[in-house]
């Protein structure tokens, strides 16, 4: 059946004296629960550079790790998530209204949930999810970023989106508005594959090749959690740098019939 071994790391970087950034998970306790419920990972970046940040990322990750905590057995990973994550919206708008934040405040959010043989991932704004297989590492989420939206559209290049000075302005955000759309993407996994989330002050600084190397090259996921780190801190270091890694070992694969997955002996 499906076994993962995990970590993750989070640091201030080398120029903000605090983070912004959360980071949360819940594993399950038995084989059963693992069958039924799965695993999931989620991180945030607080956006504003002021202590409302750190307080929309943590709850955002707290609305949805208690969320899929009291999902139903066997729920569908793509639905549950895309809730969890608009409830999570909605908590976060929530409080930017009260006295706290008067002006609000916002958060990105990367989610992924696994069970058997798949990997499903939820995320608004700019934090992402990579999957390293085979000594490469592709991006599945999509910034929503001004910058990558004008890339999308063809009115920058990526090269001219790198050195934009939109590049950090989110298009989309947890918190910014009473509804949010949120975007799932689902892949396959296999044995061998490392799925990576993080926050732009890492994927800012690094760039695939960067990230599929040290991954591949360091036989330890701390060991690799840690250089990850502390490359974008000597690259860069002006953000709140956040990662974490998942490391399949082992899946059930699983087959679909009329909507509904099957374990295939």
């Amino acid at each position: 059946m499906l076994d993962v071994e995990f970590t993750q790391l989070s640091d201030p970087g080398t120029k903000r004296e605090h983070n912004e950034d959360y980071l949360g998970y819940l594993l399950p306790y038995t084989p059963e629960q693992l069958r039924s419920y799965g695993c999931v990972f989620a991180l945030a970046d607080g956006v504003g550079g002021q202590a409302k940040g750190e307080v929309a990322s943590q709850l955002a990750i707290e609305v949805v790790l208690g969320g899929f905590s009291n999902a139903k057995a066997g729920e569908s990973h793509k639905a549950l998530l895309s809730r969890l994550v608009q409830a999570a919206n909605i908590q976060v708008y929530e409080q930017g209204s009260t006295s706290l934040a008067k002006a609000g405040m916002a958060t990105t959010i990367v989610a992924c949930a696994l069970r058997a043989d798949r990997a499903v991932i939820a995320h608004v704004g700019d934090s992402r999810c990579y999957l390293v297989r085979d000594g490469r590492a592709r991006v599945i989420t999509r910034d929503h970023t001004i910058a990558a939206e004008q890339v999308r559209l063809g009115v920058l290049s990526a090269s001219e989106a790198a050195e934009s000075a939109n590049r950090h302005l989110l298009s989309r955000s947890v918190g910014n508005d009473l509804v949010v759309k949120v975007d799932i993407d689902e892949v396959q996994v296999q044995k061998g594959d490392v799925l990576l989330q993080c926050s732009d002050g890492l994927h800012g600084a690094l760039v695939s090749e960067d990230i599929a190397d040290i991954v591949t090259r360091n036989a330890t996921l701390s060991t690799a959690v840690e250089r990850l780190v502390e490359l974008a801190n000597q690259r860069d270091g002006s953000d709140n740098v956040s990662v974490q890694l998942i490391r399949v070992h082992d899946v059930e694969r699983t087959g679909m019939y009329r909507g509904r997955p099957y374990s295939l002996r």
